[in-house]
């Protein structure tokens, strides 16, 4: 198998002309180690752009508003502090496990711990409405909608 791989008939075969079946003085070779006579031009090289420098994003592209993170942390808080799990809110649940936790603080919570259950769905509720608020907030602010 090294021998046909290494053959000097395939190596030969891949630059012959015939193989392509066009005529032999049609052949036109290039490489990507020769410069084309045509350059390109580049979108992101803009001349004066930002004192000679161009990025991709804005330069403050998370456009940071403590209106929404206010108005999201509220907008939060507000729906899991009402009492829809077994009459207790998300964010009691999270506090009371919190609590029980710290009672025995040097050591850690154990993996089967209800504290990690509230502790994810109240975090994972706050960032989807931070997000959400983010997006709507800025949507509304800049004409999207």
């Amino acid at each position: 198998m090294a021998a046909t791989l290494s053959s000097p008939s395939t190596v030969v075969r891949l630059g012959s002309a015939t193989s392509f079946s066009s005529p032999p003085n049609n052949t036109c070779l290039s490489s990507g180690f020769l410069k084309s006579s045509v350059r390109g031009r580049n979108p992101l090289r803009l001349a004066g752009a930002c004192g000679g420098k161009f990025t991709c994003f804005e330069r403050d592209w998370l456009r940071r508003d403590f209106n929404v993170i206010g108005f999201g942390l509220i907008g939060w808080i507000a729906p899991s502090s009402i009492p829809a799990i077994n009459g207790k809110s998300l964010t009691g649940l999270l506090f009371e496990s919190i609590g029980t936790e710290l009672a025995h603080f040097p050591t850690p919570p154990p993996p089967t711990s209800q504290f990690w259950l509230w502790l994810v769905l109240w975090h994972l509720g706050l960032f989807i409405t931070l997000t959400f608020g983010q997006i709507g907030f800025k949507g509304r602010t800049e004409d999207y909608f």
